[in-house]
């Protein structure tokens, strides 16, 4: 034997003692005796920490690093071993039958054991270890492979017509055909080789579609960074154990070996994968200096930072001052953004004429998310099913599973048939979609229902205009009502605002019209100061740090909140349908309130997020339902224009005096709740 071989081997034995790794092994060659049933294949996992059996032998490190499957045999050698010495499972025969998976924790952090998904060229060509990072857009069903099998010599006078000798064990990047077929002959006298089906070991496989991290640039509507990239998606193979541990639309980093799979005339690019982790970018732990300096000059005043914030928010897109009431939803929305299946989540609706600015305001803000995608019209919202490479079932993603944690916007809302809108009612109200996969046309047994979490906030618009010459109009209409009959009315009651922006297109701002042609003759000119001491960039950190602030509700809020809901739904009321507040107001009354607190950096939600949290729906109401007894006014939340601090100081007075208008209403129509009242 091989001097350097042989103190392989030694290192292996010594490095699985220390870790307990031979001690798991133990307890899995225990498992295999016990069922006290012959295998052709024993499997078996080795967990190994690069840094540790590096520091033991480099040339071993080295070995398992760049050369892992014939690692794997000096291992498999090393294991046979230890089953014959320790009489550890009395059914196995050959050193054949033992297949060894080993699984490094982790490998170093050099730019040569990193596989980009969109480089170019893509290196499937070396079988070793490589760390990927990207995104899961397409996921296929469970199926089933070969783990090895048991061939015999059809000669019978051949010693290869009995026992375990001939054993196919499947190896990295092969096909079903690499492992199991028909034309194998005996490497002893060369008679044919028959497979002993009763020995075949099948295992779990699962295909999975894997793309860069950078699509979700190029899904954007506007992004800041022109730069030009490829994009291709790769195939992994989940097998065993790691079968359903990818979820579709998640961003994961795997371990893995590259592989060419070679399918009639086409040959695949793809990694069978050895470990799998959910990557979780960490957010900024600061805001920029300019808006903490802002915020220490607004301390005085629980409103007046965030209403800063939204006068001087996307000044690059249109002028401070205009859209406040659309800007400052959008960053409530922004903030209440997260992967978590409890969510609070915020969806606007738009009423609009001006479709072009809209439209580039949202495409604007949907960039200061890592993930912000518009909807495509040409492809699906959610989830389809379709035909992989293999011709097995695969579920494709889309415009709303890509958007996790994010930001979906799917544009006019009237531009969708009916069926696409029922559909997207019925997400709003279940946050899932299923996707239904037939047996028969994917060549499965039985037909499978797949859920699938939608994890976004949507946003979308009504072209007032063009929808008025769709439709006839309705006559009877209640003060401060919309005529929102185009969409159905379950649909609107889905999302959690419903906002008229302040400017018809037939009499647009001096401000706004000043600003879309300096813009088009000077697209790259800062046309405001604000534009200068508040960047994109300073806004993007802000709203990934004010997202991950941990919020909770406090009792004064949260019996301002309830008294409100209680008392709406008594306000709200027909005699035909019961009341007309959808059961989720209550939830998006939280959401917002948790969203102002965010956005006001604060972690304990105050009476004055509750505040403006009412305020904002009852508006959005007011729009679906008309006036109620709260009667609020067209715009409650920025009535009048900020231009300094005086109009700062008299939006405060207006609040103010909004949350006293509030507790009275609660006072009459909802009686049971007790809030302290302040008479200053």
């Amino acid at each position: 034997m091989d001097p350097e071989t042989q103190k392989m081997r030694e290192v292996v034995l010594v490095y699985l003692d220390r870790s307990g790794g031979l001690q798991k092994f133990v307890h899995d060659c225990k498992k295999y005796n016990d069922s006290k049933q012959s295998y052709a294949v024993y499997r078996f996992i080795i967990s190994i920490n690069p840094s540790d059996i590096t520091e033991l032998d480099a040339t071993l490190g080295n070995y398992i690093l760049h050369n892992p499957l014939q690692a794997a045999q000096i291992f498999q050698s090393v294991c046979f071993v230890a089953i014959k010495t320790l009489s550890l499972i009395e059914q196995l025969q050959t050193e054949a039958q033992i297949s060894i998976l080993l699984k490094p924790t982790h490998l170093p952090p050099l730019p040569s054991y990193v596989l980009s998904l969109s480089a170019y060229p893509f290196n499937y060509t070396s079988p070793r270890f490589y760390m990927a990072e990207g995104i899961a857009i397409a996921m296929g069903t469970v199926t089933k492979y070969t783990q090895g099998a048991r061939f015999l010599c059809t000669e019978e006078t051949c010693p290869f017509s009995e026992g375990f000798r001939c054993i196919r064990v499947h190896c990295p990047g092969a096909t079903e055909s690499a492992t199991v077929r028909t034309d194998f002959v005996c490497s002893l006298c060369s008679s044919p080789l028959q497979e002993d089906m009763k020995f075949r070991v099948l295992g779990d496989k699962q295909i999975v579609e894997m793309i860069d991290a950078k699509i979700l640039n190029a899904l954007k509507g506007y992004s800041i960074d022109k730069s030009h990239f490829r994009i291709q998606a790769f195939t992994l193979f989940l097998r065993d154990e790691l079968a359903n541990k990818m979820t579709i639309g998640n961003h994961y980093r795997i371990i893995g070996i590259p592989a060419c799979v070679q399918n009639g005339l086409q040959a695949t690019a793809c990694i069978e994968v050895t470990s799998v982790q959910l990557y979780k970018p960490n957010g900024p732990s600061f805001v920029s200096d300019n808006f903490k300096y802002l915020l220490s000059l607004t301390s005085s005043s629980c409103w007046r930072f965030t209403a800063v914030l939204a006068n001087i928010f996307a000044s690059q897109v249109v002028p401070p001052g205009t859209y406040n009431t659309l800007k400052l939803a959008i960053l409530l929305s922004l903030v209440q953004t997260c992967e978590k299946e409890n969510a609070d989540y915020l969806d606007l609706l738009i009423m609009t004429s001006d479709t072009l600015v809209i439209d580039r305001l949202l495409n604007y803000s949907l960039c200061l998310l890592p993930r912000g995608i518009r909807h495509p019209p040409s492809s699906d919202i959610f989830p389809s099913v379709s035909k992989d490479k293999h011709g097995s079932a695969s579920i494709q993603a889309c415009s709303a599973v890509l958007a996790k944690g994010g930001i979906c916007y799917i544009g006019d809302l009237s531009s969708y048939k009916k069926d696409k809108l029922e559909l997207l009612q019925s997400v709003l109200e279940s946050r899932t979609t299923t996707v239904f996969i037939p047996g028969k046309k994917y060549g499965e047994e039985a037909d499978q229902q797949v859920t699938v979490p939608v994890q976004t906030n949507f946003w979308s618009f009504v072209d007032v205009e063009s929808s008025s010459k769709k439709h006839i109009q309705k006559e009877n209409f209640l003060i401060g009502q919309m005529d929102v009959s185009l969409i159905p009315v379950n649909l609107v009651d889905g999302f959690g605002l419903l906002i008229y922006n302040e400017f018809p297109s037939c009499r647009l701002s001096s401000p706004v019209v000043h600003h879309i042609l300096k813009k088009a003759m000077n697209p790259e000119a800062m046309l405001y100061k604000a534009s200068q001491q508040f960047t994109t960039q300073d806004y993007e950190e802000f709203i990934l740090f004010a997202r991950n602030l941990p919020v909770e509700l406090s009792s004064e809020a949260e019996s301002l909140i309830q008294g409100y809901y209680l008392a709406s739904r008594r306000v709200r009321r027909d005699s035909i349908h019961g009341s007309t507040l959808s059961a989720s107001a209550l939830k998006i009354l939280i959401s917002l309130a948790k969203a102002h607190a965010k956005l006001s950096l604060r972690q304990t939600v105050l009476e004055e997020d509750a505040v403006i949290a009412v305020l904002l729906l009852e508006s959005s109401l007011t729009l679906k339902h008309g006036t109620s007894a709260l009667c609020v006014a067209p715009n409650p939340v920025f009535p009048f224009d900020l231009s300094d601090e005086n109009s700062l100081q008299q939006r405060d007075i207006y609040l103010m005096q909004c949350h006293h208008q509030l507790l009275k209403f609660i006072a009459a129509y909802s009686p049971g709740i007790h809030i302290n009242t302040n008479e200053e």
